[in-house]
């Protein structure tokens, strides 16, 4: 038997008929080390060929196609039916997150939470990990008891710190004092100037993706305002990050609250060397898009329907 043919009957044997190494060496009385080299030949020399279906995987390939259109180091889609709630839609990417943000935690970091139904279901599902010199700080103020303490900054952080075993800060300020004098007067305090410049030094930046489409929730009005929703409505406003606003380039929109309010700013939000943005619904998706324009994110964490949604803005 020719070399060729010899190449073609052993991967015949190994890929078609299912027999295992020693028995083709057996059949063809060649050597078993030999049978191991011939078969990697034939995938070289392009008589085997073999191609993976990543389709079948469900979201693969749309975690890859949202990865180069817009660089991120990681898109992460979690397949959700349709009918499923949106408690458990949260619940669910909160828990693909929590592993996520599980993944890339090291010793002497500093961590930056927002506020939010995802970021509670985030916490909740993360796990505990033994770390070193690790600080979990707010982002932003808190809602001076508009919200649900579940959903609160200061919540956020402490349970974090907690699960991975590092330090808590608490940012003792509303997000939105009532005047810039006031928040002038509140950013003076030592323990918030303290937050204030590890706002520059952020390793990892975790939150959520608002959109104006959903000014009617509840806890948007809580914490906003419904007068103020309803005129960031009637804007070119195409989402918002921690109480940032931008247009659908990812662009930075001025607003009322530009001077009054109490949170980290985008372009210190961009210097974190991982920025995790978690999001669901259809509804967000202008809004998930303009924060992948604005380059806001390296880490997306969605559902598959809103996926589909951002890509189909493209088009």
């Amino acid at each position: 038997m020719d070399e060729d043919k010899l190449l073609v009957r052993i991967a015949e044997m190994y890929y078609q008929e299912d027999k295992n190494q020693s028995e083709i060496a057996k059949a063809l009385n060649i050597h078993r080390t030999t049978i191991s080299r011939l078969l990697k030949r034939s995938r070289e020399e392009g008589i085997v060929n073999i191609s993976i279906n990543y389709d079948l995987a469900g979201t693969y390939s749309l975690e890859k196609n949202l990865e180069t259109l817009f660089s991120l180091k990681k898109a992460i889609i979690v397949p959700v039916g349709n009918d499923v709630s949106r408690e458990n839609k949260e619940k669910l990417i909160g828990k693909a997150a929590a592993d996520y943000l599980g993944s890339v935690v090291t010793n002497s970091m500093n961590i930056g939470f927002s506020w939010g139904q995802s970021m509670a279901a985030m916490v909740e599902e993360l796990k505990p990990m033994h770390t070193d010199n690790i600080t979990c700080l707010p982002m932003i103020g808190g809602p001076s008891g508009k919200l649900s303490s579940e959903y609160h900054v200061n919540t956020i952080a402490y349970v974090a710190a907690k699960k991975i075993e590092g330090r808590a800060l608490m940012i003792d300020a509303p997000a939105i004092p009532e005047t810039i004098e006031l928040k002038e007067a509140l950013m003076e305090n030592g323990f918030n100037q303290e937050l204030l410049a590890l706002w520059n030094k952020l390793d990892i930046a975790i939150y959520g993706i608002g959109s104006p489409h959903l000014s009617k929730r509840e806890i948007w009005q809580a914490f906003y305002g419904k007068n103020f929703l309803d005129e960031l409505a009637e804007k070119e406003v195409a989402g918002y990050v921690v109480s940032r606003f931008y247009d659908n380039q990812g662009q930075p929109v001025s607003s009322q609250l530009d001077q009054k309010i109490i949170g980290i700013e985008l372009a210190q939000l961009k210097n974190a060397k991982i920025r995790i943005g978690i999001a669901e619904s259809t509804e967000k998706a202008r809004g998930i898009l303009g924060a992948l324009n604005g380059g806001y994110l390296t880490t997306l964490v969605t559902t598959e329907e809103t996926a589909k949604a951002i890509l189909a803005l493209l088009n």
